[in-house]
């Protein structure tokens, strides 16, 4: 007498694009409005899934859904599906698809904003989020594909890279200047009106170091948005502790002291290492690397000083 064993189910390939899907969203809403479905169809989905697998595939998580280890398992599965459909069409080489990102305000305007018009020149259907940010780098990101911190982050099933340094000086306006006169050194500053970020909300320990070019100085407008800083500036709140990539663009702003108030911040991107096998999200980085390049000296303060 023979017997016949069975197969196990295959999991469905479009079963596992769902789920690369979720597990770049973090929200079955968001999988859901990227692959032209409901939210019941993409639970659907997951649930064939893990019957094929034979157990959870994601755990929900205070940001969003996260992969399970047998999650992350399928994720390099579904990757490969995906490749092989995108190597269908060899032909077309224009690349589609959404790239998202965490990062910091000056960053986002500065730096991501022009990277992904330079991508959109060439793929014209890769399109950027961007979630604005001043914070440590996440353990766990969901729902974004990179991110972008200010200081070395400490992360667990991410790679890390440094991007660039920039520099933070001290700027105040010509008519401010006019009015309460130029402090001669430093040492004038003490109880000066300070325009910076609020103290005690501030995540970043890079951030927080900065302010010792600052101490005896009273908080005059705080704010956890960068270019926040800079508007408050101009308008003559008080001396503000800026990005030189953001401030030395103004003529009505005057940096004081560059020498001794140049704090240097880097810049590092963390991301997913499933991140970095999609082409757009490649396209993206390499894209940022070369604003990086071209606006070195800007991030530096160094072409201000030069003119």
């Amino acid at each position: 007498m023979s017997t016949t064993t069975l197969r196990p189910p295959r999991p469905n390939p479009d079963d596992l694009l769902v789920l690369l899907a979720v597990s770049r969203t973090g929200r079955y809403t968001a999988a859901g409005a990227e692959l032209g479905v409901n939210h019941t169809t993409i639970a659907r989905r997951i649930t064939a899934l893990e019957s094929a697998l034979g157990g959870r595939v994601l755990a929900r998580g205070a940001d969003g859904w996260m992969l399970t280890a047998l999650g992350e398992h399928a994720i390099a599965a579904a990757e490969g599906v995906e490749r092989a459909l995108d190597g269908l069409s060899p032909e077309d080489p224009r690349l589609a698809g959404v790239v998202r990102l965490s990062a910091t305000d000056g960053f986002s305007g500065f730096i991501a904003s022009p990277a992904i018009v330079a991508v959109r020149r060439k793929h014209p259907d890769v399109s950027l989020e961007i979630v604005a940010a001043q914070r440590r780098a996440a353990q766990h990101r969901m729902g974004v594909d990179l991110e972008v911190v200010v200081g070395t982050p400490h992360v667990h099933r991410a790679e890390a890279v440094h991007l660039a340094d920039y520099a933070l000086g001290l700027y105040a306006s010509r008519s401010f200047l006019e009015r309460h006169g130029t402090p001669r050194s430093p040492a004038d500053l003490e109880g000066a009106p300070l325009v910076y970020f609020i103290e005690s909300m501030l995540q970043v320990d890079a951030l927080d170091e900065a302010r010792r070019s600052t101490q005896g100085m009273i908080d005059a407008v705080s704010s956890t948005n960068v270019y926040v800083h800079v508007d408050a500036t101009r308008a003559g709140a008080g001396f503000g502790l800026l990005p030189a990539f953001l401030a030395d663009g103004h003529d009505d702003l005057e940096r004081l002291f560059a020498d001794e108030i140049d704090e240097r911040l880097p810049y590092w991107l963390v991301c997913r290492p499933e991140a970095l096998t999609q082409p757009v999200v490649l396209a993206f980085i390499e894209a940022l690397r070369a604003r990086i390049a071209d606006v070195t000296d800007e991030l530096l303060g160094r072409s201000a000083r030069a003119a």
